[in-house]
C-alpha cells in the first residue's frame, strides 16, 4: 500500500470526548485525514501493534510515527499546518495553561456528571449485552484504584465551571479572543459529551447560554474531510513506512541521567498507566521519542509530551 506524504492517520472511536477534541481541530484546520476506528475497551491488540502498550483514545500515526496525548496531536497539526492558528502569538503560555486545566479538572468534573446512573443508562442503553459492565470494569482498571467524584459534587463543579467559561465568553466569540485557540477545543469536547452522549443530562448546560452558543460555533468548524481506513491497513502503512515525519525540537534535554539508546519505558503518570518499552530515540524539552519493533507494524516510533509522562530506565533481569 502507498500512500501520499503525511498522510493523517486519526485513531479513535465515535463517543469518545479526546477524540472529538481532534476532529474538531481537524475541521478548523480543514485537514483530511483518515479514520481508524479502534475499541473503545480492551483487548486493543491492533492499537499495542502500533503504540506499545499505550491505549488511550485517541492518537494520531502519520507513517511510522504514533503520537499519543491530544496535547503532542495539536503540537503536531500545528506544526504540519500553521494556519489557522492553535496557539495565539499574543496567549499561547496562557491559551496551553487554560487547555491544560481544561483536559484534566473540568474534564474529570464533566465526566463525573456524565456517567451518574441515569447518565450510563442512557449512553449503554443500546449497548450489546455485557458492554456496559465491560466499559466499566475497563475504565476502573485505567483509573488504577483512583477515587471519582461523586455525581453531586461533580454537578457542582461542573457549574461553576461553566460559569467561569460564561464569564470568559463576555463580549468575545472564543474564550480568549474572536478566534478559536487550543484553550477552546480542550474545554469544548467534555460539553460535547454532556449534549450529545447524555442528552438526558444537558439541562446542565442551560444556564450559560453564552457557552451553548459557543458550542453551536465550535460545531460547525466540522471535522474536516475523513476517509475510512481499516486497522490492518494502517499497520500496512507502519510497516512501509521509511523516513520519519520531522518535527521541530529535537535537541536532547536530559533530566534522567538516562542517554538516549537505552532501554526505556514511558507511562502516563494517572490514569491508562500501561508502560511502552523501547529504545530511548529523543528526549527533546517537549517529548519523549521511543523506538520499537512490532511483527506487524515493524519499526515504530511512539511520541509522548513530557507533561503528564513518566520516563524510567528499563528493568534489567
Amino acid at each position: 500500500m502507498s500512500t501520499e506524504p503525511h498522510t493523517l492517520v486519526l485513531h479513535h472511536y465515535p463517543m469518545s470526548p479526546f477524540a472529538e477534541k481532534i476532529r474538531a481541530v481537524l475541521g478548523y484546520k480543514q485537514l483530511a485525514w483518515k479514520s481508524v476506528t479502534v475499541p473503545a475497551v480492551a483487548p486493543k491488540p491492533d492499537v499495542v501493534a502500533l503504540t506499545g502498550g499505550y491505549r488511550k483514545t485517541p492518537f494520531l500515526q502519520i507513517g511510522r510515527d504514533v503520537y499519543c496525548d491530544t496535547a503532542l496531536i495539536c503540537d503536531v497539526l500545528e506544526h504540519l499546518q500553521p494556519e489557522p492558528r492553535l496557539y495565539p502569538e499574543r496567549d499561547r503560555g496562557l491559551a496551553r495553561v487554560l487547555a491544560q486545566w481544561a483536559d484534566t479538572t473540568l474534564f474529570w468534573a464533566a465526566m463525573a456528571y456524565n456517567f451518574q446512573p441515569q447518565g450510563a443508562a442512557a449512553l449503554f442503553s443500546t449497548a450489546p449485552p455485557g458492554f456496559a459492565q465491560a466499559f466499566g470494569a475497563d475504565r476502573s482498571a485505567m483509573r488504577g484504584g483512583a477515587a471519582r467524584m461523586a455525581p453531586a459534587d461533580a454537578a457542582a463543579a461542573y457549574k461553576s465551571y461553566l460559569r467561569r467559561l460564561s464569564d470568559m465568553l463576555d463580549g468575545q466569540t472564543y474564550l480568549l479572543s474572536n478566534t478559536p485557540c487550543v484553550a477552546d477545543f480542550a474545554a469544548y469536547h467534555p460539553l460535547w459529551f454532556t449534549r450529545t452522549q447524555v442528552p438526558g443530562l444537558a439541562g446542565i448546560l442551560e444556564a450559560t447560554p453564552a457557552v451553548l452558543h459557543w458550542m453551536d460555533r465550535m460545531a460547525k468548524l466540522g471535522h474536516g474531510q475523513r476517509q475510512e481506513l481499516g486497522s490492518t491497513e494502517a499497520i500496512a502503512l507502519c510497516a512501509e513506512a521509511n523516513d520519519g515525519f520531522p518535527l521541530h525540537d529535537s535537541a536532547f534535554q536530559d533530566e534522567h541521567g538516562i542517554a538516549l539508546g537505552s532501554q526505556v519505558t514511558v507511562a502516563a503518570e494517572s490514569f491508562g498507566t500501561e508502560a511502552t518499552a523501547g529504545e530511548l530515540l529523543g528526549a527533546s524539552r517537549t517529548r519523549y521519542t521511543i523506538r520499537r519493533q512490532d511483527p506487524r507494524a515493524g519499526t515504530v516510533l511512539v511520541h509522548f509530551p513530557r507533561i503528564g509522562y513518566v520516563l524510567k530506565r528499563a528493568e534489567t533481569r
